[in-house]
């Protein structure tokens, strides 16, 4: 599973790439372009559409829905490297370092963005979840 870290912003913890609909976008069409934005790769394809839920956001607090997609990465993909953001969100120009994760993963990632790994294949479930 693909994770990232905020290069100089270690208390943001391992996160997965996310991001917001654009009025005119689909959810689908928003995840490949946020994806592409966040890791600067290409040929990104959109294998399915696994779970939405409706929870605050960590930092405002603000009503936020959610959507989880499984994304494939093209096969040539490298097992870790560092990218910055682009695009012109909050998180533009921001430096994360991405590498692969083997599952099922130790401990939570950041606002809980593993919960739904179990959906996938029940092995997958966060070991501290358990």
């Amino acid at each position: 599973m693909l994770v990232f870290e905020q290069v100089g912003a270690p208390e943001a913890g391992s996160q997965i790439p996310a991001g917001g609909i654009r009025p005119s976008e689909t959810p689908g069409h928003a995840v490949l372009r946020e994806v592409t934005e966040e890791t600067g790769l290409d040929g990104l394809r959109l294998r399915t559409q696994l779970w939405t839920e409706n929870k605050p956001h960590p930092v405002t607090g603000e009503s936020r829905t959610t959507t989880f997609f499984v994304v494939d990465a093209p096969d040539e993909t490298p097992d870790a490297w560092m990218h910055s953001v682009l695009g012109h969100g909050a998180d533009a120009g921001m430096i994360f370092k991405y590498r692969f994760a083997t599952l099922p993963l130790l401990h939570p990632l950041a606002d809980d963005q593993d919960a739904w790994l179990g959906l996938i294949d029940a092995s997958f479930t966060t070991v501290a979840r358990r």
